[in-house]
């Protein structure tokens, strides 16, 4: 008999310690519950910390994040108001706001995303499609490029950033505008939505990179018939200069023969002008001079008898011999 009550007193302890496990639950800081009961929700939606109570076996709990989550979107090719098709990719934060709602309409986060994409998607269709590309793709209005004028022969739309009114961020501003209150309808807050990356599709890329290398190759070609005609102008300017030095340098040098051969003429007039016999002397020293320069061993020298180049040779042949 005691036996018996020992094992009743057993299973009415672990039939306790079932039941009060199935009705207690905890809720964590980053996390939020709703409780149904059959499926249907049961009072407020749990948000506080901490240990509660629930039916057991009747009631079910339900959580919910209640941290800051992520979208990323696809990447989608939509067309701009200029005509041109890109490839948008986007992401966007966001929260569950109003769990409630949220549970009744979307149940779990996979179709909370499912909902964002079809939103999101939609209204970043619709903003890309009212704005040409140079919105979409600057954020500010005031910046201007560094551009060399003397290109704008070359290629007008090198180096030129047509004005904008809104911009980038203003356009995410707008889609996050568009989008938020129809997401409130879902308990869902948006937090942000933005740009993640931009660019041409797959056909107009490739096209729109050649275009690139054609001007870019129109710039080069600019800059060396530039620079051909700079390095000719500069060659020039120096060969004329070095003419203009030459010419100069060969009229110093006559200058200076010219003064030095008329200094030594009138060291030589002074020198050989004092007596007869210094003249006579200097005209000896000249002509031995211009014997030893005109007379050479194979020179035939025609001259008649009377000449003054021979005066002194024919002197010095009819000097008899000792």
């Amino acid at each position: 008999m005691k036996a018996l009550t020992t094992a009743f007193l057993g299973l009415l302890a672990l039939v306790v310690l079932v039941v009060m496990s199935g009705a207690a639950y905890t809720v964590t800081e980053t996390e939020q519950v709703i409780i149904t009961q059959f499926g249907r929700p049961v009072g407020a939606p749990g948000t506080e910390p901490g240990l509660h109570v629930k039916v057991p076996f009747i009631q079910q709990v339900n959580r919910m994040e209640r941290r800051i989550l992520e979208w990323d979107g696809r990447a989608n090719e939509m067309p701009t108001k200029d005509k041109l098709y890109i490839l948008v990719d986007t992401f966007g934060r966001w929260r569950i706001s109003d769990p409630l709602q949220y549970f009744l309409r979307l149940r779990d986060e996979r179709s909370a995303l499912s909902r964002l994409d079809d939103i999101l998607g939609s209204e970043t269709r619709n903003a890309v499609a009212k704005h040409d590309l140079i919105e979409i793709i600057r954020t500010t209005k005031d910046r201007v490029p560094l551009r060399d004028e003397s290109l704008a022969e070359v290629a007008e739309s090198v180096g030129v950033l047509h004005p904008i009114t809104k911009g980038r961020s203003m356009i995410e501003q707008q889609i996050h505008a568009n989008a938020a209150p129809k997401l409130a309808d879902f308990g869902i807050e948006l937090l942000d939505v933005r740009f993640k990356r931009i660019n041409y599709n797959a056909e107009v890329q490739q096209k729109i990179f050649e275009r690139m290398i054609s001007e870019r190759q129109q710039i080069a070609s600019r800059f060396r018939s530039e620079g051909e005609g700079e390095a000719a102008r500069i060659l020039g300017n120096k060969d004329r200069e070095e003419k203009r030095i030459r010419s100069e340098a060969y009229r110093k040098i006559e200058e200076i023969r010219g003064k030095a051969d008329a200094r030594a003429t009138d060291v030589y007039a002074r020198s050989y002008n004092r007596s007869p016999e210094a003249v006579a002397f200097y005209e000896f020293i000249k002509t031995m001079e211009t014997y030893r320069t005109a007379l050479r061993a194979d020179t035939t020298v025609v001259l008649s008898t009377d000449s003054d180049l021979l005066k002194f040779l024919k002197r010095s042949s009819a000097e008899p011999r000792r």
